[in-house]
């Protein structure tokens, strides 16, 4: 059956009276970033999302590069990939919609086993978890024999299943550190390894995946925001190449961006991220200018409206991850955790 055969009809889902009466405070507040006449688009799609949610006993997770029609108008909970899935374990919904990537779904299902996972497209893929395979840890283990693998959450299941321990972009620094050892393998994102390296001791091997779309940002890039933005605050994510990274006066998670904008409140900010981020956060600060950059990830775009309705009416696609490799996988992002747990622990014994 084609993509097009599987999607609701759309003259089923008209801008109705009653969808309008629905949503109308939700349309208020996303007014700045989608416009009426696209709303109308969007709104039946969400009322009949809102309705198929409470048939199934579903959440839908949303990444902060998602759209904001998804981001603010169907999400139930929205983060960075490990929270997306942290909250799936947490949730007693039965059934889990993921908005993201696909190792991001693999990553729900890991932790949530006996939950129904389900990417609305299949097909929504990402450079970096494609450029690392479990054979390249395998073969790294015999170049490298007894040093730590460090896998960062934007992987496999498989490659998770290879590693000691998982890391996100905002505590890699600190797993890291927390292996005691003096060196350690990073994989696979070259320049978010780079930026480790330079706030540790631990010496750092790296591999040579990429984010397509950080990948992409320049430094030049940057000095030309500041040139044409007066007093513009730039923040980057730590996926971007050093040179970049270094023409920004905040390097931070996404979580952390948006912690950062909602502390030091600047006039006017870009993110040197995926561009639906500033729409996202837009919504919430509507005093601060955001400057856009325009880099889409194309596999987040993959994930819309008519296909969450779809993944929810039809209960598709499923995610599953076979059982040996999702309790190796899951003892790598315990580990992780755990390294989070004590720093908690740490800084509430530092404070009494």
């Amino acid at each position: 059956m084609s993509e097009l055969q599987t999607l609701p009809a759309v003259a089923t889902l008209d801008y109705t009276p009653e969808v309008a009466r629905a949503t109308a405070a939700l349309a208020a507040r996303v007014r700045g970033v989608i416009p009426p006449l696209e709303w109308q688009l969007h709104a039946p799609y969400i009322a009949a999302i809102g309705e198929w949610k409470r048939r199934r006993n579903a959440v839908v997770l949303a990444h902060n590069y998602q759209t904001p029609e998804i981001f603010h108008g169907v999400a139930d909970y929205t983060g960075d990939s490990l929270a997306l899935a942290q909250f799936g374990a947490s949730t007693e919904a039965e059934v889990i919609v993921l908005a993201g990537v696909h190792f991001m779904a693999e990553t729900a299902k890991i932790l949530s086993p006996d939950k129904t996972v389900l990417i609305p497209d299949a097909r929504a893929g990402c450079s970096l978890a494609a450029s690392i395979t479990a054979a390249d840890i395998r073969l790294l283990r015999q170049r490298y024999p007894g040093v730590p693998v460090v896998s960062y959450v934007n992987t496999s299941a498989e490659v998770k299943a290879e590693s000691d321990i998982c890391c996100t972009s905002a505590n890699a620094v600190a797993v890291v550190e927390s292996l005691g050892v003096p060196r350690v393998i990073f994989l696979p994102d070259e320049y978010l390894g780079r930026y480790v390296a330079e706030q540790t001791a631990v010496e750092v091997i790296l591999w040579r995946g990429h984010c397509e779309v950080h990948e992409r940002f320049t430094a030049a890039e940057l000095r030309e925001f500041r040139a044409g933005h007066a007093g513009i605050q730039i923040l980057a994510h730590p996926e971007c190449p050093p040179e970049v990274l270094a023409e920004a006066d905040f390097v931070g998670s996404t979580a952390a961006m948006i912690r950062h904008v909602g502390e030091s409140h600047p006039r006017r900010v870009v993110m040197v991220t995926e561009c639906s981020m500033s729409d996202n956060v837009a919504v919430e600060f509507p005093d601060v200018e955001f400057v856009r950059p325009c880099a889409l990830c194309p596999h987040m775009k993959r994930i819309t409206l008519p296909k969450i309705l779809h993944a929810l009416q039809a209960m598709e696609q499923r995610v599953e991850v076979e059982s040996e490799t999702a309790a190796r996988a899951r003892r790598a992002l315990e580990r992780m955790l755990a390294v989070g747990r004590r720093e908690q622990r740490q800084r509430w014994e530092t404070a009494q």
